[in-house]
């Protein structure tokens, strides 16, 4: 799946932002070579030429004084941590995603079966009022609305077939497949369900979702962000180390060497308040980061109860569809047996066997 392989990707990213952050907290040491070759022609056919070679290292090194470096790294483990915990939100919802999708396209499958039998269960009716039509039994009109019962629903069934094509190219994309690739499944029936996982306590539900620890993690990382930020309106203390020889001869170049080492110490004294301008903004992040993992907590809950909620009166549904449908049948048999005894309305026949049918 290519939206996951995207969340990998922003995974390696930050790894690589933190390591590069990390780097800060160790010296820098630089390598350099050059060469100079300078020829002099003068008007008495002299010539000179001047050759000089460099080689030199440099060393350069920051003391965290006041632990910016640190809160800097320290804020990018933690954005680097809530990217882990992203794309282990995108590998759960894409398995919800492609197993809701699984589940719509057997139940389609099912509809689809279910539709092919009631054309059949509405062909055989609509055959024997053509008989009792033929021997003046029944009248036109409920021959006629018979017919249209039965073109209806195969209406239904065509209904029901474009969406088995369009489900197979959703879970197809999601596989990270061409649309128009054939997928390979079975349609016979639904798997049982395992039970209704165990919610537990809020705090473990918190713990355990990776979308509330994303927000967690990205938290931190604004905290520490403003703890750079304060940190950066202090002074810095930064020791430069040099060593480096050159000649205009390669076979001396190392006899004479040239070291230097130095320390600076700078700090801010006019700004036009940029630095306060900048803790001022880490601390309005931090707040916002703070309100987003309040807000993430309570979907979370929400989600869980909204769950369960649904899983309980569906299973209550289910029990009163089941209910209906006995009550639809026996009232499709009594009705067909009062319209054959010449006793009813066929109009309450067909309308009590529509709704059997779309009660199954």
């Amino acid at each position: 799946n290519f939206d996951v392989r995207t969340a990998w990707n922003r995974l390696e990213a930050s790894r690589a932002v933190l390591e590069r952050a990390s780097a800060d907290l160790y010296p820098e040491l630089t390598g350099s070579a050059s060469g100079d070759v300078s020829r002099t022609d003068s008007s008495q056919s002299f010539t000179s030429q001047d050759e000089e070679i460099r080689l030199g290292l440099s060393a350069d090194y920051e003391v965290d004084l006041w632990g910016r470096i640190d809160s800097t790294v320290e804020a990018e483990r933690f954005r680097t941590q809530a990217t882990r915990q992203d794309y282990q939100t995108a590998a759960i919802s894409l398995t919800a995603e492609v197993s809701r999708v699984w589940f719509q396209l057997l139940r389609q499958h099912q509809q689809h079966q279910l539709l092919e039998r009631q054309v059949e269960t509405n062909q055989d009716v609509l055959d024997l009022l053509k008989k009792q039509f033929g021997a003046g039994q029944v009248r036109q009109a409920d021959l006629l609305r018979q017919e249209q019962l039965l073109e209806s629903t195969r209406e239904q069934k065509i209904d029901v077939e474009s969406s088995i094509q369009v489900l197979e190219h959703q879970l197809a994309v999601l596989l990270g497949r061409p649309p128009q690739e054939e997928l390979d499944y079975q349609v016979d029936e639904l798997p049982e369900l395992p039970p209704l996982p165990r919610t537990g306590l809020p705090v473990e539900l918190i713990r355990r979702r990776p979308d509330v620890r994303s927000a967690f993690n990205q938290l931190q990382a604004a905290d520490r962000e403003v703890a750079a930020a304060i940190s950066n309106q202090y002074p810095r203390l930064r020791f430069t180390a040099s060593l480096s020889t050159f000649d205009d001869n390669s076979t001396t170049l190392f006899e004479d060497w040239a070291r230097s080492f130095a320390g600076d110490l700078t700090g801010p004294l006019l700004d036009a308040n940029r630095r306060d301008a900048e803790v001022g903004r880490t601390e309005a992040v931090r707040k916002q980061r703070l309100y987003e993992y309040g807000q993430a907590i309570l979907m979370a809950f929400q989600d869980v109860e909204d769950a369960l909620v649904r899983e309980k009166k569906q299973q209550e549904q289910i029990t009163n569809l089941k209910g209906q449908l006995d009550l639809a049948e026996r009232t499709v048999k009594r009705l067909r047996a009062q319209y054959l005894r010449g006793q009813g309305n066929y109009i309450d026949v067909l309308n009590a066997l529509n709704e059997e049918q779309q009660l199954r």
